[in-house]
């Protein structure tokens, strides 16, 4: 990714444009992320800093991010040092990878004074480092010491320095000269990107590509293929335009429409398929690119224990399942040894005491063949026919009980499917903590290591608002779907599901008003269907008032049943969905 100290230099004139703005809120959504939220009399804004190993970063952002109920250590360090302070200004040191906000606040005496906050942009090596006005370390958000690296180390009472320097010409203080010498220097089947990258600092693999392809219409061409004087001009553009505030926000688009990779510079060498698109600012190129991958990567993080604990189940019912349907398959026998038995009953008078096998007419074969049915020796031949029938009846009732256990085990793969729709669709911390306790609930505690009920507030459903103005409700879990159900929804609202699949319950709420246009119709059904494990682009979709849905007594969350419903079948638009969606 193009998340070079250019891109960098970019964000935090965004950033500086913030200042006289003051701190209202700090808090850490997981261990590697901060949000500082401001205020000015102007507006409100979010920044985001992220110092972990796959998506580090800092922008302005529009997600909603959880504050968690209890504050991590070094956020409560922030909230000390930093609260209701006023951002005084955002710059970078020259070409590196490193933003410092500075900020006005207050001491424990009470005096103004001046604090850093250092945001290191490095990968795996990212960080997040608080210090006074002389640049003293007072806390850091992943200590290192002499163990960890013994050519710099962050600790608190240190004063900060910069990472070592490369083996590179600063690219803030490069002149055409030195471009020049290195241009000379370099051998002419040197690839135009690996003469970028290894000689300057401050730009990524991604925009040296891009820079070779403008120039050659090739990313792998050398740079005997490029003019001196061409090369030395497009690469001087370049840095001017970052340096003046030039540059331009440009997202890269796959086929399918989802972002492939951002730059300040425009990246065609992706092909045909791809499109580049420009955006308004470039904290919205980073917000849009890493929304849903840092959301993901953060769930998925928070949510193994329950990932693992849903694979395992669904496994062990699957295998169970199996088991039984082969036992089922066994009892299939019952009714020839029902036969059997009537067979020697009816032909006692004929059989011998002590044979070891009757041969009678088969009765029950229209054809009417002789069978021989095998016989105990030790007992009389009416014992026997009591023996087959005993079979007959313990057959015959095991073949009920596992015709009934294997329908209760389709029911719970089915309710572990839910399970794993809901999981799919988490997005904050909350929403995994009302899948835990509705497992625990539903009989898992067992299976839930050192796991106790948590205490959780009211769900937060998401809301959408339909082109004639009225409110939809729509569960991301079941413990979701139940409060929306059973709780929120009125007699005359109107409720919508998916047909046949996993999915959300979707509550369209009608105040007691006339019933809705069809077009509201069709993108209440068109939510519900978006929000489900339907497959095929058209989703058939059930829609009912919320009074014929009923919850049986002691069924699993989420379970629900209707008998009145009309259906819909519609093709839902992600884009169209996300704009009806309201913000909480």
């Amino acid at each position: 990714m193009a998340f070079d100290a250019s891109m960098l230099i970019c964000l935090a004139r965004e950033l500086d444009s913030l200042k006289e703005s003051r701190i209202e809120k700090i808090y850490q959504p997981s261990g590697d992320e901060i949000v500082i939220m401001l205020h000015s009399a102007r507006e409100r804004s979010k920044i985001l800093i992220n110092a972990g190993s796959n998506y580090p970063r800092i922008h302005i952002t529009s997600a909603q991010l959880e504050n968690p109920q209890k504050a991590p250590n070094f956020c409560m360090l922030l909230r000390k040092h930093l609260q209701a302070g006023k951002l005084i200004s955002c710059t970078t040191f020259g070409f590196e990878r490193a933003i410092d906000i500075e900020f006005e606040a207050y001491d424990e005496m009470g005096f103004k004074s001046r604090k850093h906050l250092i945001s290191e942009i490095m990968g795996k090596f990212s960080n997040i480092i608080l210090t006074d006005s002389e640049y003293k370390i007072t806390a850091v958000l992943k200590p290192v010491d002499f163990s960890l690296s013994t050519q710099r180390q962050l600790l608190i009472g240190m004063k900060y320095e910069l990472p070592p320097k490369q083996d590179k010409l600063p690219t803030e203080r490069v002149s055409e000269q030195d471009f020049i010498s290195a241009y000379e220097r370099a051998s002419g089947e040197m690839k135009i990107e690996r003469f970028i990258i290894s000689n300057f600092t401050g730009i990524a693999p991604s925009t040296a590509k891009g820079i070779a392809y403008e120039l050659t219409g090739d990313i792998d061409s050398p740079l005997k293929n490029v003019e001196k004087a061409t090369l030395v001009r497009v690469f001087f553009k370049i840095i001017g335009d970052i340096k003046d505030g030039c540059a331009k926000p440009y997202m890269v688009l796959n086929p399918s429409g989802e972002p492939q990779e951002f730059s300040y510079i425009p990246l065609n060498y992706f092909g045909r398929d791809y499109r580049v698109i420009e955006l308004d600012s470039f904290s919205n190129l980073v917000d849009e690119f890493y929304s849903k991958k840092g959301t993901n990567e953060r769930i998925k993080q928070k949510s193994g224990d329950i990932l693992r604990l849903l694979t395992n189940a669904e496994a062990r019912i699957v295998k169970k399942i199996e088991v039984q349907t082969s036992e089922l398959k066994e009892c299939e026998a019952a009714e020839k040894y029902r036969q059997m038995a009537d067979l020697i009953t009816a032909n006692l008078y004929m059989i011998k005491k002590g044979a070891s096998v009757c041969e009678v007419v088969n009765y029950y074969d229209d054809n009417m063949p002789m069978v021989k049915i095998p016989l105990d020796t030790m007992i009389s031949p009416s014992q026997n026919a009591q023996r087959y029938y005993k079979k007959y009846t313990k057959l015959k009732k095991a073949k009920e009980e596992l015709a009934r256990q294997i329908e209760l085990a389709r029911g719970e793969l089915k309710y572990i499917e839910t399970v794993f729709d809901a999981l799919s669709k988490a997005e904050v911390e909350s929403d995994l903590n009302q899948i835990r306790n509705e497992l625990y609930y539903s009989g898992y505690a067992s299976r839930m290591k050192n796991y106790s009920v948590q205490k959780l507030q009211a769900p937060k459903v998401l809301k959408f608002k339909t082109s004639g103005g009225y409110t939809v409700l729509c569960g991301k879990n079941n413990t979701q779907n139940d409060y929306i159900t059973t709780k929120l929804a009125e007699k005359g609202d109107w409720w919508f599901h998916a047909k046949g699949a996993p999915g959300s319950h979707v509550l369209m709420q009608c105040a007691g008003l006339d019933e809705p246009p069809a077009e509201d119709f069709t993108e209440a059904c068109e939510i519900a269907a978006y929000y489900s494990k339907a497959q095929g682009g058209s989703v058939e979709v059930d829609y009912t008032l919320a009074k014929h849905v009923k919850k049986p007594n002691g069924s699993k969350p989420g379970f629900v049943i209707y008998h009145v419903n009309w259906s819909a079948l519609v093709t839902p638009n992600e884009e169209k969905i996300k704009k009806m969606m309201q913000k909480q």
